[in-house]
């Protein structure tokens, strides 16, 4: 029996997505990725909104995330591409692979906290790239290479620890990252809520990359049993909310434990009415099997 849509509340409209345009073919609608380590399990999906596949629009979400082998550490990055910069969807897509890449040379170089700074000005420098490219060699100025690839990013390291994985993170824009209490069904934000900020090519929600802030927003959080880490950007953290609601109870019972990527990639893809914006959540739990202290 084929799988239909995880309705929550009153479902969307139903109805079959439009192609999203002769250069969009390396951002399928949907893709997700899982697998475990001896001390954490990963998964992660991004989705194209009800909004995009109705209009014919690429999803505009990435999410990337790898393991570092001689730690056992995992990183990750997730990223929005804002809708008011022409093409967010190479912004997302670049972001992400360049903070992955850059967190697995510095976990290589050192065991000490990241370098946050330095991830997000590689990947800021890395936009700025791509729009020189796309200009012809000509020297772009900041605003044209927010014009063009604005994104928000979430980037972080999960690292295992004896007492519980330690989870190190940075942001630069409005997408998210909560602890999830499984036991509990309670979500903890580990950022603050959006805020304005006035940015010309954004809602005025968003200071997106290349912009780096100063002070970098950033937490350490402890996965303590049973806590789950999330990373998700707005379409997946508007509904949700403060999490007491029916997308809340949704996700705390699905994801008391891991489930296969195709599945975690199909929850996302939940029907709610209003909620029509790209997704994308990335999920860390301590692995089950792991040596108890």
């Amino acid at each position: 029996m084929p799988w239909r849509p995880i309705a929550v509340g009153t479902p969307g409209p139903e109805f079959e997505a439009r192609p999203p345009g002769r250069y969009a073919f390396e951002f399928p609608d949907t893709e997700c990725d899982g697998w475990s380590t001896p001390s954490l399990c990963l998964r992660f999906a991004s989705v194209r909104g009800a909004q995009h596949r109705y209009s014919g629009k690429p999803r505009q979400d990435a999410a990337r995330a790898a393991c570092h082998e001689a730690s056992g550490s995992v990183v990750f990055a997730v990223a929005d591409g804002v809708s008011g910069a022409r093409r967010p969807e190479f912004g997302a897509i670049e972001a992400c692979r360049t903070s992955v890449e850059r967190m697995l040379h510095l976990l290589s170089a050192g065991d000490g906290p990241l370098d946050f700074r330095d991830v997000l000005l590689r990947a800021a420098e890395r936009l700025r790239q791509l729009a020189q490219w796309w200009q012809g060699g000509r020297e772009p100025e900041p605003g044209e290479v927010a014009g063009m690839l604005a994104t928000t990013l979430v980037a972080g390291v999960v690292r295992p620890d004896p007492a519980g994985p330690v989870a190190e993170l940075c942001r630069v824009g409005d997408s998210g990252a909560w602890v999830l209490d499984r036991a509990a069904g309670r979500y903890q934000a580990l950022f603050g809520a959006k805020t304005g900020s006035g940015s010309p090519v954004v809602s005025n929600a968003v200071t997106p990359l290349p912009h780096v802030p100063d002070p970098l927003e950033r937490t350490v959080v402890r996965l303590a049993a049973p806590h789950t880490l999330l990373v998700g950007t707005d379409g997946f953290g508007d509904p949700l909310g403060d999490g007491d609601g029916q997308v809340g109870a949704l996700f705390a019972r699905q994801l008391a434990a891991p489930v296969s990527p195709p599945w975690f990639a199909h929850l996302l893809d939940f029907s709610r009415e209003t909620f029509d914006d790209d997704r994308t959540l990335l999920a860390v739990w301590p692995h089950p099997g792991a040596p108890a202290t």
